[in-house]
């Protein structure tokens, strides 16, 4: 996937209909809600194990498309709010690396403010 094809092809969709004008970061940013959340309607009375075979379902097409919007309304806002979104993500992925180490998250569900006493009770040691 190259996100700057899309996010060329996205705004060209939206300069030939004029929707310029409506796609402001408020607008594109509510989108995005009600875009995730149709996502999450899908799964939202499954169990864990439906959840995860959802694909192999008559709603895989559903999903996919729910999918896509999501990402549809994530790149118009970045692309609107001057945000390289791949540098961005890059630079999360760094940062969730520094707040989440291996060696104290692993296997765990643990909030970071919980990893970081977890972290000086070991130094502590």
């Amino acid at each position: 996937m190259n996100i700057k094809k899309i996010q060329k092809q996205l705004s060209d969709f939206a300069d030939e209909r004029d929707w310029n004008q409506f796609h402001n970061p408020k607008n594109l940013a509510m989108a995005l809600s009600v875009e995730a959340s149709e996502l999450v309607e899908i799964f939202q009375w499954l169990t864990p194990e439906q959840a995860e075979a959802i694909m192999g379902t008559d709603e895989n097409e559903h999903v996919k498309e729910e999918l896509a919007d999501v990402m549809i309304y994530l790149i118009r806002l970045a692309d609107k709010l001057n945000v390289d979104i791949e540098d961005a993500v890059t630079d999360k992925i760094v940062k969730n690396g520094e707040k989440y180490p291996v060696d104290t998250s692993k296997g765990s569900t643990t909030k970071r403010t919980t990893l970081k006493e977890k972290i000086k009770d070991l130094i502590a040691l």
